[in-house]
């Protein structure tokens, strides 16, 4: 299947590019989420008439993320959850903990924009997750969780 990118995709292109996927990527994620349109005569026209726009869109979302990434440099989230004697946490912390904790303390960010690369936190003490707030921008967040006194 064929395909105009109206927006970034990782690992696949940027704005405008004609690339060709599978077409169960296509017809089930690229096109309904907006991403992507067919590769017809007609939307070629139509997306070259929109090209500036397309574009000015994408340089703006990455000029944003690069400015919450720049906010977010010097940032230590802290996070206060119930924990055990020996450090353990009674459940976990996971990403809509995180957003939510971030938004709190000032930084807006989505629970999607959350990553965690060792999964749920479980334990106190420090950690490092990554924010990935643009397809080019992501950052590494230390969170320390502290245990409720």
């Amino acid at each position: 299947m064929d395909v105009i990118l109206l927006t970034t995709v990782a690992n696949l292109g940027d704005v405008g590019d004609r690339v060709k996927v599978k077409s169960g990527y296509g017809r089930n994620f690229l096109l309904p989420s907006g991403r992507a349109t067919l590769a017809t005569a007609a939307n070629v026209a139509r997306f070259e008439a929109r090209r500036v726009e397309l574009e000015k869109i994408a340089r703006e979302q990455l000029v944003d993320a690069e400015s919450r990434a720049a906010a977010l440099k010097d940032f230590t989230l802290r996070v206060t959850a119930k924990a055990g004697s020996e450090g353990k946490l009674f459940g976990s912390i996971g990403t809509t903990d995180i957003a939510e904790a971030c938004t709190a303390q000032g930084h807006t960010v989505a629970r999607s924009e959350v990553r965690l690369p060792n999964g749920p936190i479980r334990m106190v003490g420090d950690h490092s997750i990554v924010l990935h707030l643009h397809t080019a921008v992501d950052v590494q967040l230390p969170v320390t969780i502290v245990s409720e006194e």
